[in-house]
């Protein structure tokens, strides 16, 4: 390591990752403790050795030069896709299918296939930078996202799924891309969700029919409103070619939005299992199932209101240590946090979290290499993705998709992920007023 590069590191993104890793293992320890004082949990442990290894991680990576993975970023990206199929093919644990075992260790590929996609796709966005086809390089890009969303979906794990989709709208984003693309796919993203969640909530939280509503569960209507916008949209797009007027454009665009969101959604409540459709069901009212699928929302929403503004005090929470929350050392893990540091600690966190994000776009601001751009832009997609889902997660103004916190969490996979992505960034800092470097 070079004593030159080493001392380039942005310490402003290095510190409040290493503040939010400290906090994390603080309550994963807490969260060992029982209402008696006993530990019954050596988690902290494991990962005090996994946030040294990644740190080492990110120190080695900061050291070398981003743009050698530009050369192997097809390879990375297929070497994660080979266990993502294997997994969901042969990896059974329990209901799903998340992890690879190797001897004594598990491995949680999804978490790395994050990483491989960004540089991939930042990789293949930078080459085709003078393309002016928009159209094409964005089909192209979704294509590149779309494989290992989709693996990762099949395992299920719906959660890490989701992070693809801001990082993919966050690289073509910042690649300039036409908004009209990015705008399209985030409408269609939106509206399957609401058309998706519509149906639930009158089953279960309304518990009573309206026809504009049953219409979104019944298959032959459906397949005939798709049929018809089809027709609408060749109409239109013939005459878009015959007369290049612009609202025949818009026509197109606005209804294969309708169309394209609309069988989703019917195709979407088809394929997600019980335990997932519980999970928007309690989102939209937690009391329809209090101690069932509701309860994981109750418990962290009663603990974070338990901390007040300043907390209970560390160690002193009753919400963790009388085990009323569940997977309280990784999924809500900010609810422990919470009940014991109050308001005034979340703020901290949040702090320490946008200060990370704000470095980022900092980088990509600053940088000259397009491949180093496109990387940072993912990454911010990545990071605040997680933030915002888990957070909002733990308060109850968020479904439960079962994402870590990064940084903070209990998990080794997802711990070295992030700080792969903290190490490229760090020589992407280094090295970021060099348009082709050595």
């Amino acid at each position: 390591m070079r004593l030159r590069n080493f001392l380039e590191i942005d310490f402003l993104i290095l510190l409040p990752v290493m503040i939010l890793i400290v906090i994390g293992i603080l309550f994963i320890y807490s969260s060992g403790i029982t209402s008696t004082g006993e530990l019954v949990s050596n988690e902290y442990i494991k990962q005090i050795i996994w946030a040294s290894a990644g740190l080492i991680i990110a120190l080695t990576l900061a050291m070398i030069n981003y743009r050698r993975f530009h050369r192997v970023s097809l390879y990375l990206y297929l070497l994660v896709l080979i266990p993502l199929l294997y997994i969901c093919i042969f990896g059974r644990t329990g209901n799903s299918t998340r992890w690879l075992r190797i001897g004594i260790f598990t491995i949680q590929t999804s978490e790395f296939a994050k990483i491989t996609t960004i540089i991939f796709l930042a990789r293949y966005l930078a080459d085709t930078r003078m393309n002016r086809n928009h159209f094409i390089r964005f089909i192209t890009s979704c294509l590149i996202v779309i494989i290992p969303m989709g693996l990762v979906f099949i395992q299920p794990d719906l959660g890490t799924a989701l992070v693809f989709i801001p990082i993919l709208l966050s690289m073509t984003f910042v690649a300039g891309l036409s908004m009209r693309y990015v705008i399209f796919s985030a409408s269609c993203i939106a509206l399957t969700g609401l058309l998706m969640v519509l149906p639930l909530w009158q089953t279960h939280i309304l518990q009573k029919s309206i026809p504009v509503i049953e219409v979104l569960t019944n298959a032959r209507i459906i397949k005939i409103v798709v049929f018809a916008l089809s027709i609408i949209i060749g109409i239109a797009f013939f005459g878009y070619l015959k007369y290049r007027k612009r609202y025949f454009f818009w026509l197109i665009y606005a209804f294969a939005i309708i169309g394209f969101s609309l069988g989703a959604s019917y195709a979407a409540r088809g394929v997600l299992k019980n335990y997932q459709i519980m999970r928007l069901i309690v989102f939209l009212n937690p009391n329809v199932d209090p101690r069932g699928a509701g309860w994981n929302i109750i418990q962290s929403v009663t603990a974070i209101g338990a901390g007040g503004v300043s907390g209970q005090g560390y160690l002193q929470g009753t919400q963790s240590h009388y085990r009323f929350l569940p997977e309280q050392s990784t999924d809500f893990i900010f609810s422990i946090f919470s009940e014991e540091m109050g308001f005034i600690g979340g703020l901290v966190v949040f702090a320490l979290f946008l200060i990370i994000c704000l470095r980022f776009l900092r980088i990509i601001k600053t940088t000259a290499d397009p491949f180093a751009t496109y990387i940072c832009a993912g990454l911010v997609g990545m990071y605040s993705f997680h933030f915002l889902i888990n957070v909002g997660m733990t308060m109850g103004i968020m479904p439960i998709t079962g994402i870590p916190l990064l940084f903070m969490s209990y998990g080794g996979s997802s711990m070295f992920s992030a700080m792969i992505g903290i190490g490229l960034a760090q020589s992407i800092h280094i090295r970021r007023y060099l348009h082709q470097p050595l």
